[in-house]
C-alpha cells in the first residue's frame, strides 16, 4: 500500500468512525482544505481544477445547511451564514477571485474554532 492509499484510507475511516460532533469538524477542515486548494488553482491558472475545488467546498457547505436541526435557535442563524458563504462561493467561482476565497475560508476557520470549543465545553459538563 502507497503512502497515499494509506492517507486515504485514514481519512476515509475518520469519516467512517466519527461522531456527529467529530462530523461537522471535519466537514469544516475539508472546505477550508478545498479553498485552499481552489485558491493554489487560480495563482497556477487551472480553471478546471479551481472549479472542482470551489463545488467541492459549496457541497460541503451544502451538507452543513441541510444537517441544521431548524429546532435549535442558532441553527437559524447558521443557515444564513452558510447560505451566504456559499454564495460567495459561487461568485469566488464565477470570478476567480482568491479575495473572496481568503474571506470565506476565515469565516469557515472562525466557525471551526466555535464548534471545537463548544465540543470542548459540552464534555466537561
Amino acid at each position: 500500500m502507497t503512502l497515499t492509499n494509506a492517507y486515504q484510507a485514514y481519512e476515509n475511516n475518520q469519516v467512517l468512525f466519527a461522531k456527529g460532533e467529530e462530523l461537522t469538524a471535519l466537514l469544516y477542515k475539508g472546505a477550508i482544505k478545498f479553498i485552499e486548494q481552489a485558491k493554489l488553482a487560480i495563482e497556477k491558472n487551472d480553471w478546471s481544477r479551481t472549479n472542482d475545488r470551489i463545488i467541492k467546498a459549496q457541497n460541503i457547505i451544502t451538507e452543513l445547511m441541510v444537517t441544521l436541526n431548524m429546532e435549535i435557535e442558532v441553527s437559524k442563524s447558521l443557515v444564513l451564514l452558510y447560505d451566504y458563504i456559499k454564495r460567495r462561493l459561487i461568485e469566488a467561482n464565477m470570478k476567480k477571485e482568491p479575495g473572496i476565497l481568503n474571506e470565506v475560508q476565515e469565516m469557515l476557520v472562525e466557525l471551526l474554532g466555535t464548534w471545537t470549543e463548544a465540543m470542548k465545553t459540552v464534555r466537561l459538563t
